[in-house]
């Protein structure tokens, strides 16, 4: 007799067909306070991390460019200066309030043309193959059910030579500071996501999917071995989190 496979959920084990919507439920929970508590748990240093990473990426205009679970639109609104007028941003995202929370957003700048929102799964891309320039996922491959089956879905569709980029937190370099990370994460944000945003368990599982994400090497070598070449990684503030950065072979 063979057990129903599994996967994980921060620290628990759990069936793979209900990860989904665990996470979906999770984003649903926190998307009200989501900008004020990615201030509050990195000091708003998340914002300077974005714009390095998207400077890593080589944009130009009449470019096609995926946003994989970029639904509050942080990223896109980075990329889209870039294009210029003349090219398009796909924002792919699972949950519907966070894609509703990146269009306004975007309506509110006068930003219409050029961007299109789509809801679906990352696993599951809805695009031909070889059809975007750029395909890009900030700090949510973590939070997919089948971290490879993300990836390979995201290489299928870039343009032989096109760029990946992901931006994700990552494993602390200098190993002497990982205890007072472990304590700052596991003591102070799931309290912050109580107070600020009541919803202590949400938080106490993006640490936990954080801890459960494999280190810088490991991930290149998961992209490299699903078809990027040239794959790099960067630091930001000493491996919190990391900009992974390829192209399609």
């Amino acid at each position: 007799m063979t057990s129903d496979p599994t996967t994980h959920f921060g620290f628990s084990e759990i069936p793979l067909n209900e990860k989904m919507a665990r996470v979906r439920q999770v984003f649903d929970s926190v998307v009200d306070k989501y900008d004020l508590m990615n201030d509050l748990m990195s000091l708003g240093i998340h914002r300077l991390w974005k714009r390095y990473a998207i400077r890593r990426l080589r944009i130009r205009p009449g470019q096609q460019i995926l946003d994989v679970a970029g639904g509050t639109g942080d990223l896109t609104r980075l990329m889209y200066p870039h294009l210029q007028g003349n090219g398009r941003i796909v924002v792919y995202d699972i949950n519907d309030k966070m894609l509703n929370l990146g269009r306004s957003r975007m309506t509110d700048r006068g930003i219409v043309s050029g961007v299109e929102w789509i809801q679906g799964n990352a696993e599951e891309l809805p695009f031909p193959s070889n059809t975007f320039h750029i395909a890009s996922i900030g700090f949510g491959i973590r939070n997919v059910t089948q971290i490879e089956g993300a990836i390979q879905e995201m290489v299928r569709v870039l343009q032989p030579g096109g760029e990946f980029l992901c931006l994700e937190f990552s494993k602390m370099a200098v190993s002497m500071l990982q205890p007072l990370y472990d304590a700052y994460s596991f003591n102070v944000l799931p309290e912050l996501g109580h107070w600020v945003a009541n919803d202590r368990d949400s938080y106490q599982y993006l640490v936990e999917s954080i801890r459960r994400f494999p280190d810088q090497q490991t991930f290149a070598t998961l992209l490299q071995d699903h078809g990027l070449s040239g794959v790099r990684y960067h630091n930001l503030s000493g491996g919190i989190a990391a900009v992974h950065h390829g192209w399609k072979v």
